[in-house]
């Protein structure tokens, strides 16, 4: 009853979204990429002095946004902050890490997507328990909006972490989002 309760509680609550989030989401989205790594470098900055929860995804979307703009070494460095910071939640880790690599490959950053897996072999030396591994890991989501009602950012299904089968929590701000349809 209780675990109910919280998870109502949590899908009808829309977290406080700062508009330098939605900003450089914004930025990000019109290719503006050094501007957008220079608002999420600000706003990872911030969260991880304040402890906040979302401080690694923040440091890994600085990231991407500095490999974009073509700062590579920098963009480098704040993924490896934002995976070294999630050491300590292994279902996120592992799926975080597992996309940075994909994204870094798809980058032409080969060597640095290869050491982000041999760091994940020794931070996790085992699939995290409760994550499903081979066909049972392609179970069909329910549809996700594109963005985020909240900051803006891009939602995928494979990237959130679902609250139940039609509500899923955005990975940037917390945010409640329902399947459509």
């Amino acid at each position: 009853m209780r675990r109910g309760f919280r998870r109502a509680m949590i899908r009808n609550a829309q977290p406080n979204v700062p508009p330098m989030l939605r900003q450089a989401h914004e930025l990000m989205e019109s290719g503006r990429y050094a501007e957008a790594a220079e608002a999420f470098e600000k706003l990872a900055r911030g969260a991880e002095t304040r402890n906040h929860p979302k401080t690694p995804q923040l440091y890994l979307l600085a990231g991407r946004a500095h490999i974009k703009a073509g700062h590579k070494p920098a963009g480098f460095a704040f993924v490896k902050k934002g995976l070294g910071l999630l050491k300590n939640h292994p279902a996120q880790l592992f799926r975080l890490g597992n996309l940075a690599v994909t994204e870094l490959s798809e980058m032409g950053m080969n060597e640095e997507a290869k050491e982000i897996t041999e760091w994940l072999k020794t931070a996790l030396p085992a699939a995290p328990a409760g994550t499903k591994m081979g066909a049972a890991a392609f179970v069909k989501k329910p549809v996700l909006p594109t963005r985020c009602p909240g900051c803006g950012g891009a939602i995928r299904a494979d990237e959130v972490e679902w609250l139940d089968e039609v509500t899923a929590e955005c990975a940037w701000c917390g945010s409640a989002v329902r399947a459509e349809g």
